[in-house]
C-alpha cells in the first residue's frame, strides 16, 4: 500500500508539470485510482490542486464509485465531503448506491443514503438498489433498504420485482424479508408469471410454502395460460410438481396451446416427473391445439425411457 501511494505521489509531480489539458486527464485517472485503493492523502492533494471530484472515465465511473466498490469508507466520506455527486450515474446506469447494494457494503450504503442517495434510480436493466441486493443475496442490505423506504413494487424491464429476483436466485431468507415487508405476492411479470410460478419453475419448495401461506394461488395462469404446475413440469422439477399437487394444483390444467404438465414433462424428457403425474392420475389422452396427446409426444421422444413409460398406453 505504501509503495502504491509513493508511486501515485510521484506521478502527481509529473502530472502537475504537464500542460493543463494533458495534466487534467492524467490527474483524473490518478484520482480514480487513488479512490480505488483507499489512498485518502492522494485524493485530497489532487482535489486541492483543483481536480474535478466527479470526473468520470469513458464508462461514466467516478472516483466515488471506485471507493464504494472497494468498500473504502474513509475515502468515500472524504469524497462526499468534498462535493462528490452521490447520485452520479455510469453509462450502464449504475450509481454509488447500486454498486454498494451489489457488493453488500451496508456501512457505505447507510452513508450514501444519509447524503441523499436516490433509492429509485435504476440501471439500464431496470434494476434499482433493492432489486440488485435481492438478486445478489445480501440480507442485511435488503433489510436496510426496506427500512429506508425502498419501493417493494418496483420492477425491471422484464417486469420482475425484488421478490421475483430473490426467488430466481434462490434466496429464501430474502424472499421472506420481502414478503414480511408487504411485497406483492400476486405481481405478474411481463409474461404474466407470478412469484409462485417462478418458485415452481425453479423448484424452490421453501419459497413455495411461504407464498402459499401468504395467500398465493397455485392455479393462477400466466399470459400463455400456463399454471405453476406446468411451469414446474417444463423444468422437470418433480419435487415442485409433487408439492403443487399436494396443495391443490389442477393436474390436468392446459395452457392456451392445450399443453398440460404431463405433455411438458414428456417434452423435456423428465421420466421422474412424467411417472409422478401418471401415478397421480394425469389424463394422457388430452389433446393440445395441434391434436397431439402426451402419448403421441412420447412416441416421438428421443428418450427411450419416456417411450417405454408410455408404451402400455399406445
Amino acid at each position: 500500500m505504501k509503495t502504491a501511494k509513493r508511486l501515485l505521489s510521484g506521478v502527481l509531480l509529473v502530472v502537475l508539470a504537464m500542460p493543463l489539458s494533458a495534466a487534467d486527464t492524467e490527474a483524473n485517472k490518478e484520482m480514480r485510482m487513488a479512490a480505488a485503493i483507499d489512498d485518502v492523502a492522494t485524493c485530497e492533494r489532487l482535489l486541492d490542486a483543483g481536480i474535478n471530484v466527479d470526473s468520470p472515465n469513458k464508462y461514466g465511473r467516478t472516483a466515488l464509485m471506485n471507493a464504494v466498490e472497494n468498500n473504502n469508507i474513509i475515502t468515500t466520506s472524504v469524497l462526499l465531503a468534498r462535493g462528490a455527486d452521490v447520485n452520479a450515474t455510469s453509462t450502464a446506469g449504475c450509481t454509488p448506491l447500486s454498486i454498494a447494494a451489489e457488493n453488500g457494503h451496508t456501512e457505505i450504503s447507510a452513508l450514501l443514503l444519509e447524503r441523499g442517495a436516490d433509492l429509485k434510480v435504476k440501471t439500464r436493466s431496470g434494476w434499482d438498489a433493492l432489486i440488485i441486493a435481492s438478486r445478489y443475496g445480501s440480507e442485511a442490505m435488503v433489510d436496510q433498504l426496506i427500512f429506508k423506504g425502498a419501493d417493494l413494487e418496483s420492477a425491471d424491464k422484464e417486469g420482475e420485482t425484488a421478490l421475483i429476483g430473490a426467488i430466481e436466485k434462490n434466496h429464501p431468507k430474502i424472499a421472506a424479508l420481502l414478503i414480511k415487508a408487504g411485497a406483492n405476492i400476486q405481481h405478474a411479470d411481463n409474461l404474466g408469471k407470478t412469484p409462485l410460478m417462478h418458485a415452481a419453475e425453479n423448484g424452490n419448495l421453501d419459497i413455495l410454502e411461504m407464498l402459499l401461506n401468504a395467500g398465493a394461488s397455485v392455479n393462477a395462469r400466466s399470459s400463455d395460460g400456463a399454471t405453476a404446475i406446468i411451469w414446474a413440469a417444463g423444468q422437470g422439477n418433480e419435487g415442485a410438481v409433487s408439492w403443487l399437487l399436494a396443495h391443490g394444483a389442477d393436474i390436468n390444467a392446459q395452457d392456451n396451446s392445450g399443453i398440460t404438465a404431463l405433455a411438458e414433462a414428456v417434452s423435456v424428457r423428465s421420466v421422474q416427473t412424467a411417472s409422478l403425474l401418471l401415478s397421480r392420475g394425469a389424463e394422457y389422452q388430452l389433446k393440445d391445439k395441434s391434436g397431439l396427446t402426451a402419448v403421441d409426444l412420447a412416441g416421438k421422444s428421443r428418450s427411450e425411457a419416456i417411450r417405454k413409460l408410455f408404451l402400455p398406453m399406445q
